[in-house]
């Protein structure tokens, strides 16, 4: 008979893991879940899952651990589930992660808890070649380790001659930190940086591989996304939206939170970069003008 060492096998497996009693309190966490999450198990082990935790959200950015939670729907009936959510990461940024909820039964089939597996779905190995290969071309922005502004303007250049070639259709989107000056003002420089670059791995890990995120300039990103039609380009504008909202930095003082404004626009077959760009702006300016957090579309 083979013998093995379940709590080696657990604890070194790719996914995180945790477990939790039936008051959701946890009692296990591998060293994946540590990876994944930034929290190490001496931060969580005897805490809530939805104590300042994973605090998962869906696509629309509503909170589950109260009332919406897959494991304690799993705990409650025993049915196994799956799904796609976006944890807090301890940094303050979002990552999606794909969840996997178990029941934990005793040796009379009594609930006694539940697990979760989760995998990061943030395409990591493809983020760090990207950011590899723009280091290489001097095309990264140190600070917030996206493209910089002269790599985005070539990627822009480059959609614009692939949508005339085969009439490929892309979307771009111009994002801009709201009252980021407040931030600079109030907590300093370092406090500004740190809120720059918290957002910066909330867009990272939530864009497709053949999609770029790059820092525009100041507070200003732009997004371009290719293969997109206006429902799908609206869809990554108000995920990114909510879930950039749903961030938080930690301060010495307190915890912040940001959110930002958009202007998505499609490209048509009249479009240079300049008209792309320009009516992109506009937008931006209408959702600022409308009360900022909020996606304007044409």
């Amino acid at each position: 008979m083979l013998e093995f060492n379940l709590n080696d096998l657990i604890e070194n497996i790719y996914d995180g893991l945790y477990f939790v009693d039936p008051a959701r309190k946890i009692i296990y966490w591998n060293k994946a879940a540590e990876r994944i999450t930034g929290f190490s198990a001496e931060e969580v082990i005897g805490k809530h899952c939805w104590h300042d935790i994973l605090m998962h959200v869906d696509e629309k950015g509503e909170p589950l651990c109260k009332t919406l939670c897959p494991l304690a729907k799993t705990i409650k009936d025993a049915k196994n589930r799956a799904s796609e959510l976006f944890l807090h990461h301890k940094d303050g940024h979002r990552v999606p992660v794909w969840v996997r909820t178990t029941p934990l039964k005793d040796a009379q089939g009594l609930i006694i808890g539940g697990a979760e597996f989760f995998s990061d779905n943030s395409q990591q190995d493809a983020l760090r070649l990207k950011i590899e290969e723009l280091q290489r071309l001097a095309f990264l922005d140190n600070l917030t380790q996206l493209a910089n502004r002269r790599y985005a303007e070539l990627e822009l250049q480059s959609r614009l001659a692939e949508k005339e070639r085969g009439g490929l259709s892309f979307g771009v989107i111009l994002l801009d930190i709201d009252h980021f000056k407040q931030f600079n003002d109030r907590y300093g420089h370092d406090v500004g940086d740190q809120v720059l670059k918290t957002v910066s791995k909330t867009l990272a890990a939530n864009t497709r591989p053949f999609d770029l995120f790059g820092r525009w300039g100041g507070e200003e990103f732009i997004g371009i996304f290719r293969n997109v039609d206006r429902p799908i380009l609206q869809r990554i504008g108000e995920r990114t939206r909510v879930l950039v909202e749903r961030t938080r930095i930690k301060t010495p003082e307190e915890i912040l939170h940001v959110t930002i404004s958009l202007g998505a626009t499609l490209a048509d077959s009249q479009d240079d970069s300049h008209s792309l760009l320009k009516r992109a702006d506009t937008l931006l300016y209408e959702s600022k003008k409308g009360g900022r957090n909020r996606l304007a579309m044409d």
